[in-house]
């Protein structure tokens, strides 16, 4: 079975949303193009990764460019995009791992997130061969998306994604541990229950 590459090359919407309650939320990813749609699961502190990596990179081509890059150094308030996940979400797969790249020739960030892989190996040795294998094969590798954004695009994309991280529940004051709504066993404070 050959690869299967979802790409978006440029998207008309590229976001990071969630689906359920604080606490209880799943991330996801979301490119849309027309009427295509396609959403990948995964984990929240890859979503936070992602767009703080993004971020650095934006910043670090605008230095390298002396500013002269197409990208903005602050989100543009026409790409800001606060709309929920377009309806019904449909899982392609889970992310095991993410990329990210900036195309100088026609200033585009690349973002690209591939299937999470099960692989069985005898060694650390035989299991990163195995790993680089898989993810250099363009035939038969996992499901990828494959997402090609402005400098504008990427920018709001890293200010959403990192809004939606910290719209969950507020830390505990005393050990930044989440705080549940029916309350928290505070390690700080030996055991007892801290309401929210």
């Amino acid at each position: 079975m050959s690869r299967q590459v979802f790409l978006y090359d440029p998207p008309d919407r590229f976001v990071a949303g969630t689906v359920g309650l604080p606490g209880r939320r799943t991330f996801f990813l979301q490119a849309i193009a027309g009427t295509r749609v396609t959403s990948v699961a995964l984990e929240k502190t890859q979503v936070a990764a992602l767009a703080e990596r993004m971020d650095e990179l934006l910043d670090e081509v605008v230095r390298r460019s002396g500013g002269d890059a197409a990208v903005p150094a602050v989100t543009p308030s026409e790409v800001t995009d606060t709309e929920p996940l377009e309806t019904p979400v449909e899982e392609e797969f889970r992310v095991g791992t993410m990329a990210l790249a900036w195309d100088g020739d026609e200033e585009r960030m690349i973002v690209e997130a591939q299937a999470l892989v099960e692989l069985d190996a005898e060694s650390e040795e035989d299991l990163a061969e195995a790993e680089e294998r898989l993810l250099q094969d363009e035939e038969n590798g996992p499901p990828m998306l494959r997402v090609r954004l402005t400098g504008a695009q990427a920018r709001a994309f890293a200010k959403r994604a990192l809004e939606v991280v910290n719209a969950g529940r507020p830390p505990c004051p005393l050990c930044s541990l989440p705080l549940d709504p029916e309350g928290h066993v505070c390690p700080r404070q030996n055991g007892y229950r801290r309401g929210a």
